[in-house]
């Protein structure tokens, strides 16, 4: 009977929020700073609701907190809870006819300027009560965050559909090379990989998405460079790139915006064994959006399409 009257208090209760809240930090301490609540309010919740189950929720550890079995269960029913009367909340809006919502979107790095800033921006202009949650991760990552429903849609890099991602919407993004705006190659319409044969050629590793097909471009052609660096984080090619060090290889969308502020130069790359990229916006399959995360599926869609236009 305990149990039961624990389930019906977790979507409204303070339990859950200082539950999720040490989970993730594996520290009350922690958790009550980030709360701005007392480390004793955390425990005596925690130990109040372990009393009303008879297990322990976590492992007390020197290393910190660990969930106990019964711990993983309560975390997956929390967060199963807390997104029911989230979008409880935002039906009954709908059914009152106002304008809230929440929207959780997924990004890979290279979107993390551009086109969703810009439309997060307009949609939270034009609808007041919209708040987002936005999360940055490489595109396997995003990929596992919508399968999970831990974000209403993302931007995935070579999707693939299937039972856990649906394809809404898809766009080729070229490969190409990436420049100083001052280099003498900058004012070509398109480049082979061999002409930058006699350059110092920045790569990008993995977990970079783009890294195989350059990789497999590579590896084709055979080509033997002057000199290479190598490096898994696209802030720190572009600030390569900047610096002068050498050239890159990436597709458009990583550096969109320096092409666009003219801090950097881009040629795309021509050859029938280039590869491009192809950038989707994912839902989980039989996922209902709410009316707030339609809006802004919808609007990304339209500015996908205009962005590649351009």
């Amino acid at each position: 009977m305990a149990l039961q009257k624990t389930q019906h208090m977790f979507p409204f209760s303070r339990f859950t929020r200082y539950f999720l809240e040490v989970t993730q930090h594996r520290s009350i301490r922690r958790a009550a700073e980030v709360l701005h609540v007392s480390a004793s309010a955390i425990d005596r919740q925690i130990l109040k609701v372990e009393e009303e189950l008879g297990v322990p929720l976590f492992e007390r550890l020197p290393s910190g907190l660990r969930l106990t079995s019964a711990g993983e269960l309560v975390l997956a029913n929390a967060r199963q809870w807390q997104k029911e009367y989230a979008r409880t909340r935002e039906q009954i809006d709908e059914m009152q006819g106002l304008r809230r919502g929440h929207i959780d979107i997924g990004l890979i790095d290279a979107l993390s300027e551009g086109m969703v800033a810009e439309a997060v921006s307009t949609l939270m202009q034009q609808n007041p009560g919209f708040t987002f949650g936005i999360k940055v991760a490489d595109s396997q990552n995003v990929a596992k965050m919508i399968a999970s429903a831990d974000v209403d849609f993302g931007f995935v890099l070579d999707a693939v559909a299937g039972a856990e991602l649906s394809v809404t919407a898809s766009t080729v993004i070229k490969m190409g090379v990436a420049m100083p705006t001052s280099h003498p190659l900058a004012g070509r319409k398109t480049l082979r990989l061999s002409d930058t044969q006699d350059e110092t050629v920045i790569f990008p590793a993995a977990p970079l998405v783009v890294q195989k097909h350059v990789h497999a471009l590579h590896d084709h052609l055979r080509l033997d460079v002057r000199q290479r660096v190598t490096c898994n984080d696209l802030r720190m090619m572009r600030s390569l790139i900047r610096a002068g060090v050498g050239v890159g290889i990436l597709s458009w969308l990583d550096v969109a915006s320096e092409v666009e502020a003219q801090t950097i130069a881009f040629v795309p790359l021509d050859g029938i064994h280039v590869s491009h990229p192809v950038l989707s916006i994912c839902v989980a399959p039989h996922r209902q959006l709410s009316r707030a995360a339609l809006m802004a599926l919808s609007d990304l869609q339209k500015r996908m399409a205009d962005l590649m236009r351009s």
